[in-house]
């Protein structure tokens, strides 16, 4: 049991907010496997206080969804404050979680994301903005080991976070200079638990691809739960894995093609009535290459759903594929990012002065970003 404020959590497993996958159709697959605490996108805050309809989208939960959780971004802490007495206010989230480790450069070079724990004052400012306007409402922050290996800023952010009243702290085993490369530090996890008090879980995040990964980390790192991303790309099962390995059950088999091609068929439905035929469609382009990754299926046939253009499409291309079993050493199979290492950038002077308050850029909570 996982306990998230006033949220208890059955499995302590939470899904890691992904830009472009983690929307409501993914959110409702993903939920039918375990129970979970399912994050949203992450949206702009100030794009949010200005009502920008892509983030209004991207703020929205099927009618079924509990809890209601979601991730929001900004450098300003007069938005995040705002955006979150607006959620709240509007009833609209069971949960907020606070991005501090996005390594995308659009983000940093506004000092965001992953950038932004650098500087002491103004995370405290944003962290602070955000709980004290969120009533019952619990605040959590997500974040990386540091911007590289010479600027780690996870145990200085996991104590601040921590004094000013979040509910929990998630952290990535990576810099943001690592991006998705090498692997995740999981002793960088077991130190924040450490030095983070006792009473606020912390949960780690990096390379769980499969339920027996998730097990490894937490008896390594004593880490209070864990938080799957790239795992379950094309793999919303996973989260029926863990919540068997989490209550000591047998797992269930990975599924066929046949059974895999049945869950992309509702998977892209579902994106349709979310979002439309065409745009629908389109989106769950992406999703064809993560469900068959290590699958035995042709090149040829991969190419074509790439660029499949209606549901009909989709359904004749999907019968073509002749049912297999996944073979063993194809289980932790990589999917997702896998760029990396990076040069950071950031704003000009950004590593000059931790303490300094003054955001890099106004503009960096960009109201037409969407999220």
């Amino acid at each position: 049991m996982l306990r998230i404020g006033p949220i208890d959590v059955e499995i302590p497993v939470v899904l890691a907010p992904m830009a472009g996958v983690t929307n409501a159709p993914f959110r409702r697959l993903c939920r039918r496997y375990g129970a979970g605490l399912y994050v949203s996108e992450m949206i702009s805050a100030r794009a949010f206080c200005e009502r920008n309809d892509k983030t209004d989208k991207l703020a929205s939960f099927d009618p079924d969804e509990t809890p209601r959780s979601l991730q929001l971004a900004g450098v300003d802490p007069v938005y995040v404050g705002k955006a979150v007495e607006m959620l709240v206010g509007e009833e609209r989230v069971d949960h907020i979680d606070l991005n501090f480790g996005c390594p995308v450069r659009k983000v940093t070079r506004n000092g965001g994301g992953g950038a932004l724990p650098w500087k002491r004052r103004l995370f405290t400012e944003i962290v602070t903005s955000a709980v004290s306007n969120a009533g019952d409402v619990p605040v959590t922050v997500k974040m990386r080991v540091g911007i590289d290996d010479g600027h780690h800023t996870y145990l200085d952010a996991g104590r601040i976070a921590a004094d000013c009243g979040v509910a929990a702290v998630a952290l990535h085993g990576r810099t943001v200079a690592q991006l998705y490369s090498g692997h995740a530090d999981w002793s960088t996890i077991a130190r924040l638990r450490e030095v983070v008090p006792a009473e606020i879980p912390v949960l780690g995040n990096g390379d769980i691809w499969d339920a027996d990964d998730a097990l490894a980390m937490m008896a390594e790192t004593g880490c209070d739960g864990v938080v799957v991303g790239r795992g379950c790309l094309g793999r919303p099962w996973l989260f029926g894995r863990l919540a068997a390995a989490f209550q000591g059950e047998e797992l269930p088999e990975a599924p066929t093609t046949h059974e895999v091609v049945t869950i992309m068929a509702e998977h892209a439905e579902l994106l349709v009535e979310w979002f439309g035929p065409h745009r629908g469609v389109r989106e769950f382009r992406k999703h064809t290459a993560w469900y068959l990754k290590g699958y035995p299926v042709g090149g040829e046939i991969r190419g074509r759903l790439g660029k499949v253009e209606s549901l009909d499409q989709l359904a004749e291309l999907l019968a073509t594929i002749e049912d297999s079993p996944l073979p063993e050493e194809n289980r932790k199979v990589a999917r997702g990012h896998t760029k990396g290492p990076q040069k950071v950038v950031l704003p000009e002077g950004w590593l000059s002065d931790r303490d300094d308050a003054a955001r890099a850029n106004p503009e960096g909570d960009s109201a037409a970003s969407g999220g």
